[in-house]
């Protein structure tokens, strides 16, 4: 998924660029939220075949050249596949089941009390 129109040259830099792998880790996350199972695991398994020999992804990649490309190893597409992995792995609203696993507030360990 591209981040944004690269060829209207608006952001100072030369036209094109790869597509930011995040951002495509988060387009497979939104197709399984409105319930598009089958293209949020082929986003993700193709996603996946784009790592190196040692499972590593770059920034970007470029369809054209198909290679990776940018920053490499880069930690936000890694995030971004954790992420993903996570929700495909829940059946139903993972960003529900996330929201309710970190919601609880922690328990008071005597924080704020002196005692004498």
């Amino acid at each position: 998924m591209l981040r944004y129109d690269t060829l209207s040259g608006g952001d100072g830099l030369p036209p094109g660029e790869g597509a930011f792998l995040a951002c495509s880790f988060w387009l497979a996350d939104a197709y399984w939220v409105i319930g598009r199972h089958a293209d949020a695991r082929a986003l993700f398994e193709h996603l996946l075949s784009l790592a190196n020999d040692l499972g590593l992804l770059a920034e970007e990649y470029d369809p054209q050249t198909q290679s990776l490309v940018g920053n490499f190893p880069q930690a936000f597409s890694h995030v971004g596949l954790i992420n993903t992995a996570f929700n495909l792995s829940r059946v139903e609203k993972p960003t529900d089941q996330r929201h309710e696993a970190g919601s609880q507030p922690p328990q008071d360990a005597g924080h704020g009390t002196v005692e004498g």
